[in-house]
């Protein structure tokens, strides 16, 4: 799968997103990488020699902001990760589908819920 196609798969992920969630996304920069840093998979506990992640939620869950932190805080992003999820998925729609449940996931650490929440709603 080119890197573009997977770019409208992402992109086509976030639309099908209820509107009432998707609303609060618009300070939320989603992006698509080639593959996590070293740095980051350390940052969270993993072994970047066996360890990779399809997505990353990179700022301040929506719950946890102050007034200020509303106002003047810096986007928070949303990576999604090319490589390990077209290295682990083969079929475009195996790979759809793993995109979708990759970019809930992480919207859903923007929302506050942390890995084990995640998990109990199916998005792991």
């Amino acid at each position: 799968m080119t890197r573009q196609r997977f770019a409208e798969i992402v992109e086509e992920a976030v639309a099908e997103i209820p509107s009432e969630l998707r609303q609060y996304l618009d300070n939320v920069s989603i992006e698509v990488l080639d593959a996590p840093t070293a740095e980051d998979l350390r940052d969270l506990g993993l072994r970047p020699s066996r360890d990779t992640i399809f997505g990353l939620f990179d700022g301040v869950p929506i719950g946890l902001r102050d007034s200020e932190m509303l106002t003047d805080a810096m986007p928070d992003r949303i990576v999604i990760y090319y490589r390990p999820l077209v290295r682990t998925f083969r079929t475009p729609w195996s790979i759809r589908r793993q995109v979708r449940r990759t970019v809930v996931h992480e919207i859903a650490h923007f929302f506050g819920l942390d890995e084990d929440e995640v998990a109990a709603e199916g998005y792991e």
